[in-house]
């Protein structure tokens, strides 16, 4: 059984053309930068429901020592994208676990940056 990370923006307007630049250069910026050549990163959905604007899901690696970075770099890339469109209701959820908004630090799950806990996941 694989567990995913869900996330959608919905409001009334389409994206702008200025908005549509942002919104593709976090995603190439997120991409480049992603560590792991063998796991699934963000990934953003071509078809979307009515009122989305954005909407994709990332299926979380097997491999115990990648969770964490996976699940860090995800949220921040997620994090780039809510603050590129600010006025967008966002949905952010690890299946059925909401991940809540942190005007300060962003999208985050206990423990994601804990040096500790990434060293010990990557020692299973």
């Amino acid at each position: 059984m694989s567990v995913s990370l869900y996330y959608s923006a919905r409001r009334a307007a389409p994206l702008t053309e200025a908005e549509q630049a942002e919104v593709a250069r976090v995603v190439a910026v997120r991409h480049e930068s992603f560590p792991y050549d063998d796991e699934e990163s963000l990934y953003l959905y071509d078809r979307l429901d009515d009122g989305e604007v954005l909407a994709g899901s990332t299926k979380m690696p097997f491999d115990p020592g990648h969770l964490m970075p996976v699940v860090a770099h995800v949220l921040d890339s997620l994090t780039g994208l809510r603050r590129a469109l600010p006025d967008a209701e966002w949905r952010v959820h690890l299946d059925d676990h909401d991940v809540e908004w942190d005007e300060e630090k962003g999208y985050e799950l206990p423990g994601m940056r804990d040096p500790d806990l990434v060293a010990e996941l990557g020692g299973l």
